[in-house]
Formats: structure tokens, sequence, C-alpha cells
């Protein structure tokens, strides 16, 4: 019997390597706007971010997320992704528990 595949993706912040399900994904949905996608499932562009505060930071501070997204990410997007990366910061939410 072989092994399952573990699908991989790769951080937008510290451009590293993790199986899918420990990364949380951001899309930017066919109307333009950017959210976070804990079901992984919705449609649009997606990226990847780890669950750490730190490459939440780089991904938002360096317009990496934008850069990915190829699309700038209005305001109010941004600030609730901005309160996303804090929740990760004080630890109340994973990937998994969306």
């Amino acid at each position: 019997m072989t092994a399952r595949h573990v699908p991989i993706r790769t951080c937008i912040g510290c451009r590293t390597e993790h199986p899918k399900r420990e990364m949380l994904r951001v899309v930017r949905t066919p109307e333009g706007a950017v959210a976070a996608d804990p079901t992984g499932k919705r449609a649009g562009r997606g990226v990847y971010v780890c669950p750490q505060p730190d490459c939440w930071q780089r991904a938002l501070r360096a317009g990496a997320l934008a850069r990915a997204l190829k699309a700038e990410i209005a305001e109010a997007d941004l600030a609730e992704l901005r309160s996303l990366a804090q929740t990760f910061a004080s630890g109340q939410l994973t990937p998994t528990t969306g």
C-alpha cells in the first residue's frame, strides 16, 4: 500500500514549505474582495500563510500578499486580515479550527 499524497504549499511570509492543512489560505474572490479561507475551498486566487505572527506581519507589511494575489487589498479587508493575525499571535486560532 502506498502512502497518501500530502499537498505541500509555500508560505508567502517566510517562503518555507509546509503541508497544506497546517497553513491558512487567503483568497481573492472573483468580486475582488480579499479574505481568509479556513476551508480552503472558496473560489478565487489563493495564497497560503503560516499561522505564525511573524509570517503574517511580513506578508502584510512587505506587500507580498497583494503581489501574490495580483490585487490591491482594500483597507477594510486589510484590517480584517490584521485582526486575524492578532488572533494567531494570541494563540486563540489555528488553521484547522478556522
